[in-house]
């Protein structure tokens, strides 16, 4: 697979290279690196390395569960072999379809220890997409909660059949009395498995993000580029050991899982709860002491929009990495909860690509491109434009492994990807002539929801699985929170009614929450090309009209 330049540096550029990298911030990057040698940039290896540095400080908070940086390294060691005694070797791949709590983070690292591959779910996952991502991955073990095994049970009865899954691990005492199910070993046993001989390359987890034009790809994402994810944002957020990071953001994204890492790589202890909720958030942060923290775009509006308390300055936190903050809010959130907000660009092929230290950040633009990394902005053919012209923003990393190594089981994909031996990320920039890059839009026809990649095609296949639906096209319009919704517009088969609330519950069962349509309008027909290709441009500039049905306004509730 095409994942990394050819060139491979063997070690970074000083300060002389790259002279807007703040020196001191230089200076902990190059630490990082020389810290392990390239071909020690393992999980084992971070997590014995660690281990003897750190001992008993605390490393990972959830719930009531708490483990130091010795007992991390007990907890791989542990769950390998449970693994390992399942029947799971090197290569196997391990599904995970949970809430954030320890039990995610066992199995991440058991998988690592053994050299088998997590393939974390987002819990909202339904339908198609579910299982898709299932059958893509070819997991031979699912990992999931209650809820979880019952959405997996009512696909078994759906279309295309019982899921090709040999076991089950139910987190919770309810397993029903399907033959895959087995109860969560929570009590793992004395054994403890000696590791596999895991390479930098080696892939550790598989994240499923939404296809623009196709079904979810499969991102294999490896060792290495977790250590460079922990690094360079380390760096950013100016860590230090002893922090304490709080995130609020799910697991099975890079953000959550980088931030392990993070802490890892810095000495620094990470709280995850359970979810992000904002009457709960700052009370949270008090409470565990944080000094760091992470935030979404759309967190940052609905945090301002809460009244004025005393928890809004009760905290110790200094900065959280909020990537996506529309820039008319940075001034008002730091005036008012007094902490930074830093911003950049990252994504979960790629890396902590794009940044600048707080003392150089610009809102409205992403930084500058980070020492390890390359940057261009193109046209269509892959000519780079000059600055001051908006085109697509292509990378590459310079350290072996920094980047993801491909898409899974979709070598057309990761080819496309890569070409030229550049990451084609999809996303419109323009950059400065000061080297800083703003963000405008995404080229291809993805929507980005609370946080959520959304797949206009998966909605639109679920769409048009309904009978009375002939045609059916999905698009992002704006919102009142500075993000994408989910519109659609729909023309009907000949002498077939649908109204709208019908829609909503045709989608609920075979849609993720987030990516159900929050407007609706009914055509005759829709634009489109000489060869029948829907415009959805000129829907995107047609927007909501005073016509357009909108699920909010009329009060509807989704079921999550």
């Amino acid at each position: 697979m095409v994942a990394n330049r050819i060139e491979n540096w063997l070690t970074l550029p000083d300060t002389a290279h790259c002279p807007h990298i703040d020196p001191i911030a230089m200076e902990l990057l190059t630490t990082f690196a020389q810290d392990l040698a390239p071909e020690r940039r393992t999980v084992p290896e971070l997590l014995r390395r660690q281990a003897q540095r750190h001992g008993e400080r605390p490393l990972f908070v959830a719930g009531d569960v708490s483990w130091s940086f010795a007992q991390a390294l007990d907890q791989a060691q542990a769950y390998g072999a449970v693994l390992r005694h399942a029947g799971l070797r090197a290569g196997d791949r391990v599904a995970l379809l949970c809430s954030n709590r320890a039990e995610f983070m066992q199995v991440l690292l058991g998988c690592a220890w053994i050299g088998a591959v997590a393939v974390p779910i987002n819990t909202a996952s339904r339908g198609a997409q579910l299982r898709h991502i299932l059958s893509n991955s070819g997991a031979r073990l699912l990992v999931t909660e209650t809820e979880g095994l019952q959405v997996v049970q009512a696909m078994d009865q759906q279309e295309g059949g019982a899921l090709p899954l040999e076991t089950i691990w139910v987190l919770g005492q309810d397993i029903h009395t399907d033959a895959r199910c087995q109860p969560y070993p929570i009590t793992p046993g004395a054994e403890r498995a000696e590791p596999a001989p895991v390479r930098p390359g080696d892939t550790l987890a598989i994240l499923y993000t939404s296809g623009t034009t196709g079904l979810s790809k499969g991102v294999c994402c490896p060792h290495a580029q977790f250590f460079w994810w922990g690094a360079h944002t380390a760096t950013l957020l100016g860590l230090v050991e002893g922090d304490v990071l709080l995130t609020t953001l799910p697991l099975f994204h890079t953000n959550a899982m980088n931030a392990f890492f993070q802490a890892l790589m810095r000495g620094a202890t990470l709280v995850v709860e359970k979810r992000f909720s904002a009457s709960a958030f700052w009370a949270s942060l008090v409470r565990h002491q944080a000094t760091v923290t992470y935030v979404l775009g759309a967190m940052v509006p609905i945090l301002l929009s809460k009244d004025v308390t005393a928890e809004d300055k009760a905290h110790r936190v200094r900065i959280a990495l909020a990537p996506g903050v529309p820039p008319q809010f940075h001034a008002a959130f730091t005036e008012r909860f007094g902490l930074a907000l830093l911003d950049g660009y990252g994504s979960t092929e790629t890396n902590f690509v794009i940044g600048a230290d707080i003392a150089e950040q610009r809102p409205g633009t992403m930084g500058r491109v980070r020492p390890g990394f390359e940057a261009r902005v193109v046209d269509d053919d892959d000519n780079e434009v000059p600055d001051g012209t908006p085109g697509e923003l292509l990378l590459r990393a310079s350290e072996p492994y920094a980047f993801a190594t491909g898409y899974f089981g979709m070598p057309e994909k990761t080819v496309e990807a890569w070409r030229n031996l550049w990451f084609h990320t999809g996303d419109r920039v323009v950059r400065d002539a000061d080297g800083y890059y703003s963000f405008m839009d995404r080229l291809k026809d993805a929507i980005r929801r609370r946080g959520e990649n959304i797949s206009s095609y998966e909605v639109e296949q679920v769409l048009l699985s309904h009978p009375a639906v002939e045609v059916a096209a999905v698009f992002p319009v704006k919102s009142e929170m500075a993000e994408d919704e989910v519109m659609t517009t729909i023309v009907l088969r000949a002498g077939a009614a649908l109204d709208e609330i019908e829609l909503m519950r045709f989608c609920e069962p075979r849609l993720s929450y987030f990516a159900v349509p929050r407007y609706v309008e009914f055509l005759p027909q829709l634009p489109a090309t000489e060869n029948g290709k829907i415009q959805k441009f000129k829907l995107r500039e047609r927007g909501v009209t005073p016509q357009t049905w909108d699920r909010e306004a009329v009060g509807y509730k989704l079921a999550r």
